[in-house]
């Protein structure tokens, strides 16, 4: 039988996140729910930082917090103490097990290995196409990009790229009580571009390198900008690469379909991604909550967005006008912001749960000229 009550394609950060949240809840033991997923979930392929006051749903697989960062730049550096904030790192097989053993548990919850070649309506079910059978549901949570989209003038399309080295040391030279959170000593020769430092043991740290540009780079200007970056700014010659990991996030301030009839669309593919900094994590997290609490409280989703996102897409769309016309660099944008403002307001900002008090703060420690006439640019395109 192929009828389901829900469907989740991809079970990476959106779609385990939104079962997470399913399980937490009574209501959801009598839906039959189909994971499906291309490749199993076996092999620790990413990792997830994300600054966070209370512990949330994940605390029991964050494998490591920090309380306070470094930011560097030739503009301006400074040790930040977080509070009430903790910037944490969740490795992805640790979230992966924790979320898979938990629905293992679950006989109403059915994790399938296949490929999703499209997903749809028919009549009043919503489907997906899987190694070419037909799956039907109630609803389809949708978390595959299927096609890069299409980018509409007018609007801008960066990428955050990044590769990151799980280091050892041959001698002791981390200190774990603190990260780098942002290094733009690095060059910014092809925009805005930091590394981050995130240290695990004295002899152990994932080190990555950053970049906010159009285009990647070819796979070796990585290797070499991480190695020179572990021998100049750490002083550190020898160590050995346990794990690699590379990622390319959009950056860009198009409106993603947050559902097409009873596909909801999840994670990056619905429009959860921060349009002026890629994290994900936390705004994943706000999605799921959400359409949880929609399913228990109507028996369907209110898809209609919050009026204060519009808000926060018109700030986006601002420092993606300024970046991606090269304006103002990143490094020195950054630099102003945590040399004006307590790191609370910017992870509020961040997190898209500032007041307008913060707001005028922020945008009062940035340069009036260059971000005002932006802004105009944006609202009135």
């Amino acid at each position: 039988m192929n009828n389901y009550d829900y469907i989740i394609t991809g079970a990476g950060a959106a779609g385990l996140s939104l079962l997470m949240h399913m399980m937490q809840e009574p209501a959801f033991a009598s839906k039959r729910i189909l994971v499906t997923d291309k490749v199993s979930k076996d092999k620790n392929d990413r990792t997830w930082c994300f600054w966070e006051k209370e512990p949330g749903l994940f605390e029991p697989v964050v494998h490591h917090k920090w309380q306070q960062v470094h930011f560097f730049s030739g503009y301006h550096s400074e040790l930040l103490e977080l509070s009430p904030y903790k910037y944490k790192m969740i490795r992805g097989i640790d979230f992966y097990n924790f979320v898979l053993e938990q629905a293992a548990n679950h006989q109403n919850i059915t994790l399938k290995h296949g490929n999703v070649e499209a997903v749809g309506n028919e009549g009043n079910k919503a489907i997906a196409i899987i190694d070419g059978e037909k799956y039907s549901a109630d609803y389809v949570f949708n978390s595959i990009v299927f096609n890069k989209p299409t980018v509409p003038e007018g609007k801008y399309y960066l990428l955050q790229h990044f590769k990151g080295w799980f280091i050892k040391t041959a001698s002791p030279v981390f200190n774990t009580a603190t990260a780098t959170l942002m290094d733009f000593r690095v060059s910014q020769q092809h925009g805005t571009t930091f590394a981050y430092v995130l240290p695990l043991t004295s002899t152990t740290a994932l080190v990555e390198y950053t970049l906010f540009t159009k285009d990647t780079l070819p796979a070796e200007e990585y290797d070499t900008a991480l190695k020179n970056y572990i021998n100049t700014y750490l002083g550190v010659s020898e160590f050995t690469v346990r794990e690699e990991e590379f990622g390319v996030i959009p950056m860009t301030n198009m409106r993603f379909v947050p559902n097409i009839g009873r596909v909801i669309n999840i994670g990056t593919a619905g429009g959860q991604t921060k349009a002026s900094s890629g994290y994900t994590f936390r705004f994943i997290q706000k999605q799921s909550q959400m359409l949880v609490s929609d399913l228990l409280q109507f028996g369907y989703l209110k898809t209609k967005e919050p009026f204060s996102n519009k808000r926060f897409h018109l700030y986006d769309s601002t420092l993606l006008n300024i970046l991606h016309n090269k304006k103002m660099g990143g490094d020195k944008i950054f630099a102003e912001l945590f040399k004006k403002n307590p790191a609370e307001r910017i992870f509020r900002f961040l997190d898209n749960e500032s007041s307008i008090e913060d707001e005028l703060n922020i945008g009062g420690s940035l340069p009036t000229g260059i971000f005002v006439k932006a802004a105009i640019q944006e609202m009135f395109r």
